[in-house]
């Protein structure tokens, strides 16, 4: 079964017996081609986190296609996977975790990374583009700035999970 969440949630059935080369068309008002979560997710801006459960993705397709400074999608007892989105100029804001390791990589954009030991002391300075990635280690201070014309585009993975299951941040300063 696939939920597909929204104003009006539509729970479609699926048979065990799908031909991958079959078009179902369910509901009054949506239409969907089946092809796996992926399209289904994509299709539906505000579908939910769908954490605790398998899942296979087209992360660069989801992480491209999101508007939000920050849309969680995956959060697990153990690993969480957001997609943000940074506007021109627009930075992460100086941070620090604690508890736990960061992963973020770039699939669209340029920006400037800094980290260090303290918030006084990024002594960790580098320029980043496309399919860079960053490993942030637990107890870092960092901030990452989008230094591009365009909007920054980028995945990160917690582990521990960071945010609350199924958080969206429309803009920065709705964190």
């Amino acid at each position: 079964m696939v939920q597909v969440s929204g104003r009006n949630p539509t729970t479609i059935k699926l048979m065990s017996t799908l031909n991958s080369n079959r078009l179902f068309a369910i509901g009054a008002s949506a239409a969907l081609v089946i092809s796996g979560l992926t399209g289904a997710a994509l299709a539906n801006p505000s579908a939910q986190d769908q954490g605790t459960k398998p899942w296979v993705v087209d992360i660069e397709k989801l992480t491209t296609s999101n508007q939000n400074f920050r849309t969680t999608w995956w959060t697990g007892k153990q690993l969480q996977m957001t997609v943000m989105a940074l506007k021109p100029g627009e930075d992460i804001g100086l941070e620090m975790h604690e508890k736990g390791d960061q992963f973020i990589r770039v699939e669209q954009g340029k920006a400037r990374v800094q980290m260090g030991p303290t918030k006084t002391n990024l002594n960790y300075d580098k320029t980043v583009a496309d399919d860079w990635a960053m490993f942030i280690p637990e107890g870092y201070w960092h901030n990452i700035t989008n230094t591009g014309k365009t909007t920054l585009k980028v995945y990160v993975l917690y582990a521990p999970p960071e945010h609350p299951a199924g958080t969206i941040h429309p803009s920065k300063s709705s964190e």
